[in-house]
C-alpha cells in the first residue's frame, strides 16, 4: 500500500507540474518557447552533464542506455523542483522577477538481468511572459500607442524507457515519449484617448499531441583495476508534432466598437516541428569516487519551420518559415566527487558536484542572433539513510546568463532541489 501511495503522489505532482510554467522570459515568445532542462537532480549539480554517466542509484534519463546500470535490489523515485530569480537588463534599465516550478517526477527499476526500465514526466519547453512597451506618435507626443505582450504554456513529455546491456561494457537504450501541451500568446496594440486609430489584437495558439523518440548507447572500457572510461552517444528523432498553430487577428474600431475578425491560416493546417538531436559524452571514473565528464549536443533547429505572421504589400500571410531558428551547439564539462561512497563518515558519503556549459543561440530575432547561453552550477548529493532505504537529497545552485548585444540580457540564479527515494523493493528476506 505504501508503494502505491508513493507512486500516486509522484503522478499527482507530475500532473500538477504539467500546468505550471518554468520561465518568465520574453524570449519564450519565440519558437516553441524556452528549452527546459533535460536532466534530473544529480545531473543539475554538474550543469546537466550525463550522456556518459552510468549510475546505479540515480535516474539518468539523459541517456536511456544508463538504465541497465540500475541496482537490482532497488526501486528509484526521483522528484525535483526549482526556484529562480531573474534579472533583466536592456537599455540601462533593470528588472527582477521570481518564479518557482515543480519540474519532473521519474522512476526506474531493474526488470531483468542487465535490463533497466524507467518512466516519468518532465518538461520539454516553457512559455511564460508579460510585458508592455509604449511609444509616442509624432513630435507633439500627444498621441501614443502601447503594445502588450503575454504568453503562457509549454510542452510536456511523458516517457517510458528501457536500457539493456547485451555484452559486458556495451549498453543500449530507448525512450519512447508522448508530447502534449502548447501555448497561448497575444499581442494587443492599443492607442491613447487622443488617437482614433483602431485597436489591433493578435492571438496565437497551438495544441500539441504527438510522440518523441530517443535512443542511446554506452561503451565502457576498463583502464585499470580502479579506472574506467565510458563513451556515450544519443540520438533524438526530429519530426512534425502537429499542434495546428493558428492566429486570430481582431481589429476594433475605437469609436463604434465594431470588431473585424480574421482567422489564419486561411487554408489548410500547419504543423509544428521538433529538431533532430545528436549527443556525445565521455566519463572517466576513478574507483567510483571521482567522475569527470564532458558532453556535446547538436540540435538541428535550422531545419525546423515555425509559423510567422508577415505583411507584404498590404497582403497578410501566416505560414511556416525556415528563417526564424538556427542550429544549436552546447558543450558541458563537469565532475562528481564522492570521497568514500560507503564510508562511515557522513562527509565522505556526500557527493560534491560542479559543471559549466556554453550554448550557441538557436533563435533568430529580426534576422539577428538571439541570446547565447553561458551557465555554471555547484551541487551536493546528501545521503539520507534509514532501515529500508538509502535516499539522496540533491541540491544545486545554478547561474545562467542569456546574453544578447542587440536585445535583452538575462541573468538567472536558480536553486534546484531533487529527492531520490531508493527503496529496497526486491530484497529477499531470510527467515530463521
Amino acid at each position: 500500500m505504501k508503494r502505491i501511495l508513493i507512486a500516486a503522489s509522484v503522478l499527482s505532482c507530475s500532473l500538477f507540474a504539467s500546468a505550471q510554467s518554468g520561465t518568465n522570459s520574453p524570449y519564450s515568445q519565440f519558437g516553441l518557447g524556452t528549452l527546459a532542462e533535460q536532466s534530473s537532480g544529480f545531473n543539475r549539480g554538474m550543469n546537466g552533464l550525463g550522456i556518459g554517466f552510468r549510475e546505479h542509484d540515480q535516474v539518468n534519463f539523459t541517456n536511456p542506455a544508463s538504465y541497465s546500470a540500475i541496482d537490482s535490489l532497488t526501486f528509484l523515485f526521483d522528484v525535483g523542483m526549482s526556484g529562480q530569480l531573474t534579472n533583466f537588463q536592456e537599455g540601462g534599465k533593470k528588472l527582477n522577477a521570481k518564479t518557482a516550478n515543480f519540474e519532473y517526477a521519474v522512476a526506474a527499476f531493474r526488470a531483468a538481468r542487465h535490463v533497466g526500465v524507467s518512466f516519468g514526466i518532465l518538461p520539454f519547453t516553457n512559455v511564460g511572459y508579460k510585458y508592455a512597451a509604449t511609444e509616442f506618435i509624432g513630435e507633439t507626443k500627444t498621441s501614443s500607442y502601447t503594445n502588450t505582450y503575454t504568453g503562457s504554456g509549454g510542452i510536456r513529455q511523458a516517457y517510458l524507457g528501457v536500457g539493456w546491456q547485451p555484452f559486458k561494457g556495451v549498453a543500449i537504450g530507448v525512450n519512447g515519449g508522448y508530447l502534449w501541451g502548447g501555448y497561448d500568446r497575444s499581442m494587443v496594440n492599443s492607442y491613447n484617448a487622443e488617437s482614433t486609430a483602431n485597436t489591433l489584437s493578435k492571438y496565437y495558439s497551438a495544441n500539441v499531441n504527438s510522440y518523441k523518440l530517443d535512443v542511446g548507447v554506452q561503451f565502457t572500457v576498463k583502464l585499470s583495476k580502479k579506472d574506467e572510461l565510458t563513451l556515450g552517444a544519443t540520438y533524438g528523432y526530429g519530426h512534425k508534432i502537429g499542434g495546428n498553430p493558428s492566429c486570430l487577428v481582431i481589429s476594433t474600431n475605437k469609436q463604434t466598437q465594431v470588431a473585424d475578425t480574421t482567422s489564419y491560416p486561411l487554408h489548410g493546417k500547419l504543423d509544428l516541428e521538433i529538431p533532430t538531436t545528436f549527443g556525445a559524452g565521455v566519463m572517466f571514473n576513478h574507483n567510483n569516487s571521482l567522475k569527470i565528464g564532458a558532453d556535446y549536443q547538436y540540435q538541428q533547429w535550422g531545419k525546423v519551420k515555425t509559423p510567422e505572421y508577415v505583411t507584404t504589400n498590404n497582403v497578410v500571410d501566416y505560414s511556416m518559415s525556415s528563417n526564424l531558428l538556427k542550429d544549436r551547439h552546447k558543450v558541458t564539462l563537469g565532475f562528481d566527487l564522492c570521497p568514500v561512497e560507503n564510508g562511515r563518515k557522513f562527509l565522505d558519503r556526500v557527493h560534491y558536484r560542479a559543471g559549466v556549459s556554453y550554448a550557441t543561440p538557436y533563435l533568430l530575432i529580426n534576422g539577428h542572433d538571439g541570446p547565447k547561453e553561458m551557465s555554471a552550477s555547484l551541487g551536493f548529493g546528501i545521503p539520507i539513510m534509514n532501515r529500508n532505504s538509502l535516499s539522496t537529497l540533491n541540491i544545486s545552485g545554478q547561474w545562467v546568463r542569456n546574453d544578447c548585444k542587440l536585445f535583452m540580457t538575462e541573468n538567472v540564479f536558480r536553486i534546484n532541489i531533487g529527492l531520490t527515494f531508493n527503496e529496497r523493493w526486491f530484497m529477499k528476506w531470510k527467515v530463521e
